[in-house]
């Protein structure tokens, strides 16, 4: 039994109330002991671009996994007036992402990548706080100790490693009049998955144990995460694998897996064996039973793992490494890609007649319309295969850093720089293909630079004189309008030339006619990589429901709405409508009050059923209340219940 003195510390979800006023007054305490005054500015300086980049350097390993889980949590913030930010154990904000149009009031209180955000610094904020209490907060509007942060709505979480240290921060701040009472679930949602990643990426080798009561939570954030090595001893457990074993990491350490679970090691991988693919059923200490999962990437006599978490700077470069070379789609091929879309197909068509002729491609079209996945496919097809593909995001990477990651530098650059130097995205991409995301994003200083290296053909790294050969492709993405910067000064002319080979022009997903088809590939591609090989196909009224939608977030936001769903109808037959995430339903109710196409009523004839009719009855009433479901369920006498599940037929 557990120990009854101990309290099981939640998982990443617990969070500490808006309304804990306790805890805010402890808080603003602290802040008045720090000799914080309310009515001051914190005018202290953010850090110098060499102590970010010596910051980034010791939080590498932080930033790399931390880095995706941010653009999709940006993705579904986007156009509220917010950031998202990462910080360091120290407060200190290393990346941010956010509206542009709130990015200038945020700059006034430096809410900025360099600038430090404990409460010894700010006082209370959603960050310091969250860090100081070790768990997930929000600080909205007047709670914030300083007046300068009052126009300011914060939540955040703190990112723990295996061990229960903390690493750093999440956080998503905005304008106080644009609070969500969904933000701060979405933050702890992401730091949490954050921890599993890192969770993983340290663990990789050793004997890992997923976990819960409920089968279903298998494979999702809140599935508990243990990592042994071959003799069953305990090395790490995530938050969720401590709140339902109802022990410490501490505790845990005198433990081994046969305490835990009630059996060995050897029957574990014995089964595994036996009876792939199967769930264990196993029994926590205080008698709970759980399903679980064993996974071991090695034979049981060839495991080697650490005595304990690898530092994160001992793994940063492989990490990377491996990030770079795995972590894209498995979309290969520009045959792949063509799913029956006519404009699709004249794009692919186009592209195919340049592969391999050393003519660059500019690709453009709205963010998350599969640009990366073509620019794979070009490489894929292109004599350059056997070498490396290299992508660049240019908007993710902090303007400080960029240059360092583009050029490489050599040992003693710069303070904090790694030993040995850094060879550069460019040089490594050298015999392969650099794919530069976001090109728009580029500073005008690295755009000046870029260009040198593709008329010479060679790069020169920081602190060094010598100039590197370099033989490489280069694909360059952007979803702005490159022709418009240039006018305003923001784009070189001459750089655009340069990259303006052929134009690639990716249509939005509302304008294609292959959303079957895709729809069938993201699953397969999910279920190969993501664990997901038992979910259910798509029921036709599922597939209706999606052709209605305009997805402004293209493939990357179906895939997600996909992912979710085919989590949700695990057991199932089909993946039906209340197997989608709610905000999509709320998305498709939006469009119904917009008068959307697909939402729009057909005229009524001799021939209309009485279906069609309360379709349209509904369809109207949606227009008339302006989306307002319960305002509509009074209208027509239905509970608001009945009127989802009518929206969801449609």
């Amino acid at each position: 039994m557990p120990n009854a003195m101990y309290r099981p510390t939640p998982p990443a979800g617990a969070a500490l109330p808006l309304a804990a006023a306790d805890a805010i007054l402890a808080s603003h305490a602290r802040s008045v002991d720090f000799g914080l005054h309310r009515h001051e500015r914190a005018d202290l300086p953010p850090l110098a671009p060499a102590e970010l980049a010596e910051a980034m350097a010791r939080n590498a390993l932080l930033f790399d996994h931390a880095r995706p889980v941010m653009e999709t949590l940006y993705a579904q913030i986007a156009g509220t007036e917010s950031l998202v930010l990462l910080t360091g154990a120290d407060g200190v904000i290393l990346h941010a992402l956010g509206d542009d149009d709130f990015l200038g009031r945020a700059d006034r209180v430096a809410l900025k990548p360099g600038a430090a955000w404990s409460e010894r610094s700010r006082g209370t904020n959603a960050i310091g706080t969250a860090l100081a209490l070790q768990q997930a907060v929000q600080v909205h509007g007047s709670q914030h100790y300083l007046q300068a942060n009052h126009f300011l709505t914060c939540a955040c979480a703190p990112i723990l490693d295996p061990r229960g240290q903390v690493l750093g921060a999440l956080d998503v701040s905005g304008d106080e009049r644009s609070r969500s009472a969904h933000t701060l679930a979405l933050v702890r949602m992401s730091s949490q998955m954050v921890e599993n990643h890192l969770f993983d990426q340290l663990y990789q080798d050793a004997l890992r144990l997923r976990f819960h009561a409920r089968p279903e939570f298998l494979g999702t954030l809140m599935e508990g995460l243990a990592a042994f090595t071959p003799d069953g001893r305990f090395l790490a457990a995530n938050r969720s694998a401590q709140f339902q074993l109802g022990l410490s990491t501490a505790a845990l350490a005198a433990h081994t897996f046969g305490s835990l679970f009630g059996v060995t090691v050897s029957q574990v991988l014995a089964h595994a064996r036996q009876s792939p693919g199967t769930l264990l059923r196993l029994h926590l200490p205080g008698g709970v039973a759980v399903s679980a999962r064993a996974e071991s990437r090695a034979r049981p006599a060839m495991l080697t793992v650490p005595a304990e978490a690898p530092s994160a700077t001992a793994t940063a470069t492989a990490a990377s490494a491996r990030a770079r070379q795995s972590g894209g789609p498995r979309f290969s091929g520009l045959r792949y890609l063509d799913t029956g879309d006519a404009q699709l197909a004249q794009v692919l068509a186009r592209v195919g007649k340049v592969v391999g002729q050393d003519v660059p491609v500019l690709i453009l079209g709205e963010t998350g319309t599969g640009k990366e996945w073509l620019a794979r496919a070009i490489h894929h097809d292109s004599p350059r295969r056997d070498g490396a593909f290299v992508a660049v995001n240019c908007a993710a990477i902090p303007e400080a850093l960029i240059e360092s990651e583009l050029f490489g530098y050599e040992e003693g650059a710069f303070t904090g720089a790694r030993r040995k130097g850094h060879a550069g995205r460019i040089l490594q991409a050298s015999g392969g293909t650099l794919f530069l995301d976001e090109i728009g994003d580029m500073p005008l200083a690295m755009q000046a630079r870029l260009l040198r290296v593709l008329q010479e053909r060679s790069v020169a790294p920081l602190g060094s004189g010598r100039q590197v050969p370099v033989d490489l492709a280069v694909v360059c993405a952007t979803h702005r309008n490159l022709r418009a910067m240039m006018a305003e000064g923001r784009f070189r002319d001459d750089l655009y030339w340069r990259l303006n080979g052929l134009v690639a022009r990716l249509p939005p997903l509302r304008e294609r006619s292959d959303l079957a088809v895709v729809v069938q590939r993201l699953l397969q591609t999910q279920q190969s990589e993501a664990g997901l090989a038992d979910a259910p196909p798509l029921a036709p009224q599922t597939l209706a429901l999606l052709r209605r939608h305009a997805w402004p977030g293209n493939l990357r936001q179906l895939a997600s709405v996909l992912r979710t769903a085919a989590l949700m109808a695990r057991g199932e037959a089909q993946i039906l409508p209340e197997h989608l995430p709610e905000d999509l339903l709320d998305d498709l109710q939006a469009d119904a009050a917009d008068g959307a196409p697909g939402a729009v009523a057909p005229p009524l004839s001799a021939t209309t059923t009485l279906d069609v009719l309360e379709q349209a009855a509904l369809a109207q009433a949606m227009a008339t209340h302006g989306g307002n479901v319960s305002a509509v369920a009074r209208a027509l006498g239905l509970s608001r219940n009945a009127v989802y599940r009518r929206l969801r037929r449609r």
